[in-house]
């Protein structure tokens, strides 16, 4: 084991602990391991010697030469100061340039008569050749041989360049990597011999050197192949072991009963099932038909039926005995699922109770904010097995639940769900229940084979007849105010033609935050995008927009507001209302953005659309449209028409197809934010892997990944793997992998 221990040196041996303080704290970054698995950003190129006089246009360069003179000079009314330093080597002369904070010292290093080497790429100002912001380092003149050893060792360099921070430069984290690099070659490396032969790799210590102190730009190459496959290789192990386990976990085989529950619900069904919810349904059945819990992620596009086919995967387990139970991230949500069930379900809901099917089941829903007496009749249901089917929030984890048999769990919307969370309520089975988890946020394959590695996935992409297309429209607020107007009216129309709209907007305000100033004008903006345009207001707010529209331009209208600040009662109260078709246009925040369903509401506008995710912005647009009436949605901006903010909103104007989008989404924001929180396992482990542009490299990882854990389930053969894994799954990664 002692190989491993040099890796595992805290950082303070080796750099000192002022050094090593800073870099734990700002980079996350503790023992000899960490900082050598800390790459290089990019590299700057040093360019060869050159002489003064034949400098080439656009070029990175290394001149050694002296200096002339320097003199500052003030420009902006004396706000801003710029130093200006001219160079000569005889053979012709430069003007090196230094602006800001970058002048204080090189003024006092760069005195007239110094050499010094100076690195950087060459452009023109004024018809004069210059170097702006260069790399130097000062020679001592007097030692010929010593200025000739460092100009060679200066000049021609690929550079590393890390991702610093305030209190670290870059320069200052390449010393330190010096420091540890000897340690490279006690890398205990993770791939099977005949794996790294077979695809060619380069040894892992040698990839460590090449990709800090790279020789060439071959050599950066060489180091990426093998650090990506080494990330991806590792992470697929774990996730092919997760599989391996659980299907190594015993569950109780749920099989249709013939003329049950789920016959009997089947054929009151108004419409017949798409040809993408029967396939994915016989998926699920032949899971759950199995004596191993069942781990499928269920993808579908906002209103593709994952409902439908989540239910129908409930009431199978029913009619095997079992109960299910389906946790969704809100109240509203828990709510609305209740009540579209049970109206799906109609006296088959009713089982037990008067007028209720005898072949019929009791489907209870449990939530914090329920009374005492109906919650009490919730539990005594559920303990009973009186109640097949509960569908609530996390109250439905707390340890006072208990069930009768619960024999699958349907989790929706997956990522707003804690690991332990999922963990406790699988917990609530006499063994391990079946799983299923939903998700309308379209996730690429990529990320689903990384995040999600060990479930299997299933994908609705078909939406159901009778769904409507919708139209985006990006509405630049700022440009042309008009638009705004012209969007109102639209509002207006589809209220005329008997319809109903939606307004969304990124801030409740008003609130505890913003009291002291009254109308949110001092209001901090809740996660608001980066400010792109320089555009420092917050965020549009709920309550100031409802009360804009209500005296302007939707006066007379029903305008109510929904967010999730306001009492359960209150949130149901105007959910059912305009459901109903009582309330005309609903302001809300995004707590509309998963399952509200009402077929009749048409049009939906997105106040500062610009301060939503792609993902988030197509799921709230999935809530028009979702009856026989064309959809709309406007996406209103201020942001600039240049700014990538605006780019963002014309991709998801001009396609609906949420695959499509998603992928556009991470391109944009790099997998961190898109993965979240919940797996921030993943993030810290990935260095050098990206998830959307490396597919083949996650693909063909995870062949080899299964292929070694069916051959090894305990990686007996392969201990460098196992200490290797066993250094990647730290706590906060085991719950990372823990999602199944």
């Amino acid at each position: 084991m002692d190989r491993v221990s040099s890796f595992d040196e805290p950082l303070k041996k080796l750099l000192g602990g002022a050094t090593a303080k800073v870099m734990a704290e700002h980079l996350d970054l503790h023992t000899v391991g960490d900082l050598l698995h800390y790459y290089p950003r990019r590299y700057e190129e040093r360019g060869k010697l050159t002489a003064l006089a034949d400098l080439p246009l656009d070029e990175h360069v290394t001149v050694v030469a002296q200096v002339a003179d320097a003199r500052i000079l003030m420009f902006n009314n004396g706000r801003g100061k710029r130093l200006e330093v001219t160079l000569t080597d005889g053979s012709g002369r430069l003007q090196l340039v230094f602006f800001g904070h970058g002048v204080h010292k090189p003024h006092k290093e760069l005195l007239p008569g110094r050499q010094a080497m100076f690195a950087g790429k060459v452009s023109v100002f004024n018809r004069k050749m210059q170097l702006a912001h260069p790399t130097y380092q000062l020679l001592d003149a007097s030692d010929a041989d010593e200025a000739t050893e460092a100009v060679d060792a200066f000049a021609g360099r690929l550079l590393p360049i890390y991702p610093a921070c305030k209190q670290l430069d870059s320069w200052r984290i390449a010393k330190a990597v010096d420091a540890v690099l000897p340690s490279a070659q006690d890398a205990v490396d993770p791939l099977p011999a005949s794996l790294r032969e077979g695809r060619g790799f380069t040894p892992l210590p040698e990839a460590l050197l090449k990709v800090h102190r790279p020789q060439t730009k071959a050599d950066i190459e060489d180091a990426k192949a093998r650090l990506k496959w080494d990330e991806a290789f590792v992470l697929q192990v774990a996730l092919a072991r997760r599989r391996y386990a659980d299907t190594q976990l015993p569950a109780a085989a749920r099989r249709p009963v013939a003329d049950g529950l789920l016959d009997a619900f089947d054929a009151k069904l108004p419409f017949t099932l798409t040809e993408g919810q029967e396939k994915v349904s016989k998926e699920i059945f032949d899971d759950l038909a199995t004596e191993h819990p069942m781990h499928r992620l269920l993808q579908g596009e906002v209103g593709s039926g994952k409902t439908m086919v989540a239910l129908r995967a409930m009431l199978t387990v029913v009619d095997a005995g079992g109960q299910a139970a389906m946790l969704a991230p809100t109240e509203v949500l828990a709510q609305q699922h209740h009540r579209s069930i049970t109206e799906m379900m109609g006296e088959l809901a009713e089982g037990g109770m008067l007028g209720g099917s005898d072949r019929g089941t009791k489907v209870v829903l449990l939530t914090g904010s329920m009374g005492m007496a109906a919650r009490r009749q919730a539990l005594l249901d559920l303990v009973t097995g009186e109640a097949g089917i509960v569908i609530g929030t996390h109250a439905l984890i707390e340890d006072k639940v208990q069930f009768h048999d619960l024999g699958l769990v349907v989790v929706d919307e997956q990522h707003r769900f804690g690991v332990e969370q999922r963990d406790a309520l699988r917990s609530k089975g006499k063994q391990p229940p079946h799983l299923l988890v939903m998700t309308a946020t379209p996730i690429p394959r990529t990320v689903a084979m990384t995040v999600f590695g060990d479930l299997e996935t299933s994908v609705l992409d078909q939406l159901p007849a009778g769904r409507s297309p919708i139209a985006s429209h990006v509405v630049p607020a700022k440009d042309k105010p008009h638009f705004l107007s012209r969007a109102w009216e639209r509002v207006r129309e589809e209220v005329e033609n008997g319809h109903q709209a939606y307004v969304v907007c990124p801030r409740i305000g008003d609130d505890a935050e913003e009291a002291e100033g009254k109308g949110g004008k001092k209001a901090k903006a809740k996660k608001a995008a980066p400010e792109e345009d320089g555009d420092k207001r917050p965020p549009l707010a709920v309550l100031e927009i409802a009360d804009e529209l209500r005296k302007g331009a939707l006066a007379g209208l029903s305008v109510e507001v929904l967010h999730g600040r306001m009492h359960p009662d209150d949130k149901d109260d105007v959910m059912r209302r305009f459901a109903a078709g009582d309330v005309d246009v609903l302001v809300a925040t995004t707590v509309i953005e998963v399952g509200v369903n009402v077929p009749n509401a048409t049009a939906m506008v997105i106040m500062d659309a610009d301060r939503f995710g792609v993902s988030q912005l197509h799921q709230l647009r999935g809530r028009v449209g979702r009856g026989s009436a064309p959809g709309l949605c406007l996406l209103v901006s201020e942001a600039h028409e240049a700014s990538p903010a605006r780019a963002r909103l014309s991709a998801v104007a001009a396609t609906l197809d949420g695959f499509e989008l998603s992928r556009i989404d991470l391109e944009q924001r790099r997998e961190g934010d898109v993965l979240g929180q919940a797996q921030s396992g993943v993030r810290s482990s990935l260095r050098m892997l990206t998830v959307i542009d490396d597919e083949e490299v996650i693909a063909a990882a995870r062949e080899e990944a299964v292929a070694v854990v069916a051959a090894d389930p305990e990686l007996e053969h392969l201990p460098e793997l196992r200490t290797v894994l066993a250094a990647l799954l730290d706590k906060d990664r085991e719950e990372y992998l823990d999602k199944g």
